[in-house]
């Protein structure tokens, strides 16, 4: 409620009347109530058969992505998981978790000083309970204490980590604390970084978790909800300058994480080069990793290098190469650098009115974890959460 008005403290009193008079989520809480009114009165002559589809569709005027993410929730609504959410007392992380629990999309747990989250619920008005609706773990008294940290060195000891260090880290760094919690089997998947910088957040992860099976990289990819379709971007926070053999990885990666969403892959290598027209070292570097994209996954619609405007437009890319595999506009686009990537990503969120994102979608570590970035809303926290979810649904313990 806070961040739609603006990020006014709003509590209880003359100068706020909850809820909001326009506030059009209301829709989402207000019509649902009202027909199941009129259904138990007997005054509703069409029943509703199937409430939940109900509210997903009125979800969809609230929340631009709820259709995109439609099939991940649905799937997480199956088979909801214990989620860790290191940063439990952050307001977002608690409004999301409200989410989280009215969606029926996760089981979280709060890494937290459990007054101060406590204080925060109050203060936020939020209808969730501790120990009802989700488990917090607090950082300054956790009976596990000992086997967290005595877990945590052994994994960072040859990294330079004394036992002084890992005690600190085990009371201070909630990311570490989330992510022994996953590795011992206490969590199934995390969502991080809500605060901090993110390469602070992957540092311990990828420590911890390391790459799964088959993979010798990780990448980070952005979505863009346009009213022009959906483009995904990578690697977006991860590789500063990836070799063909890691974009290889990414590109595939990237394919099927948006297979998740329901949507069918289209890939383009992007450069400054078109189709061979440069041979400087990131146009060939590009080509590379089309011949190692197509080695790994020989059925992946994919082609480069080529410029943006090939990637999006069928026909400037016919004029340029008519026997290209790709068929109309590519949704997946492969930067050769992380400087690109950002870029190009910044460029277009900032652009268009109209869009929104969700991610970054940490891909390629050997368990369900996601790092965000301090600009993350509640609802892409949300959304990320969903996705972890499911992924966990078929990751190995």
């Amino acid at each position: 409620m806070a961040s739609a008005y603006g990020d006014q403290d709003l509590s209880f009193g003359p100068e706020y009347i909850i809820p909001k008079p326009f506030d059009p989520r209301l829709i989402v809480k207000i019509a649902p109530a009202v027909a199941k009114a009129a259904m138990d009165s007997g005054v509703a002559t069409r029943p509703i058969a199937d409430f939940d589809a109900y509210i997903d569709k009125l979800t969809e005027f609230v929340y631009k992505t709820n259709l995109f993410m439609k099939p991940i929730f649905s799937q997480a609504r199956k088979d909801p998981k214990r989620v860790v959410l290191p940063e439990g007392e952050e307001a977002r992380v608690l409004h999301a978790t409200q989410e989280l629990i009215t969606l029926g999309l996760a089981k979280p747990i709060l890494i937290g000083r459990p007054s101060v989250i406590e204080m925060r619920i109050q203060k936020l008005g939020l209808q969730i309970k501790a120990g009802v609706d989700f488990e917090i773990v607090n950082n300054e008294s956790d009976p596990r204490f000992k086997e967290y940290w005595s877990e945590y060195y052994q994994i960072m000891k040859r990294r330079g980590v004394t036992q002084e260090q890992a005690q600190r880290a085990m009371i201070g760094n909630h990311t570490a604390i989330g992510a022994i919690m996953v590795q011992r089997g206490e969590a199934d998947a995390m969502i991080c970084g809500t605060i901090g910088d993110y390469h602070e957040h992957f540092s311990v992860v990828k420590a911890v978790f390391g790459y799964r099976d088959g993979v010798h990289t990780a990448g980070a990819m952005n979505a863009l909800l346009l009213p022009s379709g959906n483009t995904f971007i990578a690697d977006t926070y991860v590789n500063e300058d990836p070799t063909p053999e890691q974009l290889a990885e990414i590109a595939v990666m990237a394919a099927e994480t948006v297979r998740r969403f329901g949507i069918e892959p289209k890939v383009a290598l992007l450069s400054h080069s078109n189709f061979g027209s440069s041979n400087s070292l990131s146009a060939s570097k590009m080509r590379e990793t089309l011949e190692r994209v197509r080695e790994r996954a020989p059925d992946l619609m994919i082609d480069g290098e080529m410029h943006g405007d090939a990637a999006l437009v069928e026909s400037i890319r016919n004029d340029r190469m008519p026997d290209s595999p790709l068929k109309g506009a590519a949704n997946i686009l492969v930067m050769p650098n992380m400087e690109a990537a950002r870029i190009s990503y910044n460029l277009l969120r900032v652009s268009s009115s109209e869009g929104v994102t969700v991610g970054p979608v940490l891909m390629g570590v050997s368990k369900p974890v996601h790092v965000l970035t301090p600009i993350a809303s509640v609802r892409r926290i949300v959304n990320m959460v969903a996705l972890a979810v499911v992924e966990a649904q078929t990751t190995p313990l």
